[in-house]
């Protein structure tokens, strides 16, 4: 059987890490408001396919405001407007690609869909109040997340965009032939320090049809 998802999720279900995250879970999502709603939490998985995995991006923790977090790293659904970070990461693929307009929707289930893997290190988090859950297990969750891609998975794109997720550089098995791109964040603190004119999306598309796949409809 080839590897997928589901077999990563069987594997580390068994642990006691994982167990304590779930019963966390239970008693956050009943006593608070919490985003992305249950259902959306592993969205990211949903969209993108171990066997169609090309691309890794890696954010932070979800939107804190009603309605922003869908469970992808920087979208929001249809309809939400542009949040600043976000507003940046179109501005830069709209310079990569001499394009006149940004999309119609944050929404970027566009990219999943095409292999890009949307990935937030903190899965959860409280209304208003950012960083609620960066202590309850995630970080384990998604660091073995990477793991595995990195072990697993060759020429993977990893796109590691300021200095928490550069920090997840030591977790990419550098014998497997990934690309990794670093710059600052998009974040409009930082967004001028590198992430402008760092043309991640052309060079990611470049290396893509360089190794024989299908480049990238930013």
């Amino acid at each position: 059987m080839k590897y997928n998802w589901n077999i990563f999720l069987q594997q580390e279900s068994k642990k006691d890490y994982f167990k304590e995250l779930k019963e966390i879970l239970t008693l956050e999502y009943d006593k608070f408001v919490c985003y992305p709603d249950k259902s959306k939490i592993l969205s990211f998985f949903q969209y993108c396919p171990f066997s169609n995995l090309k691309v890794v991006i890696i954010g932070q923790d979800p939107y804190y405001k009603e309605n922003q977090a869908d469970g992808l790293c920087f979208s929001v659904p249809i309809g939400i407007p542009f949040p600043p970070s976000l507003r940046n990461i179109f501005l830069e693929v709209k310079n990569c690609f001499n394009r006149k307009f940004f999309p119609y929707s944050g929404s970027l289930i566009r990219w999943a869909i095409q292999g890009v893997l949307l990935l937030n290190s903190i899965l959860t988090v409280r209304k208003d109040s950012p960083g609620s859950h960066k202590n309850i297990g995630w970080r384990i969750f998604t660091d073995s997340i990477i793991h595995v891609i990195s072990n697993k998975k060759k020429n993977i794109v990893f796109l590691l965009w300021g200095k928490y997720a550069k920090e997840k550089s030591y977790l990419i098995n550098s014998d497997n032939n990934h690309y990794v791109l670093k710059t600052s964040h998009p974040s409009p603190f930082s967004a001028n320090i590198g992430f402008f004119g760092s043309k991640h999306f052309l060079k990611t598309n470049f290396f893509l049809q360089k190794i024989g796949l299908c480049y990238i409809c930013w």
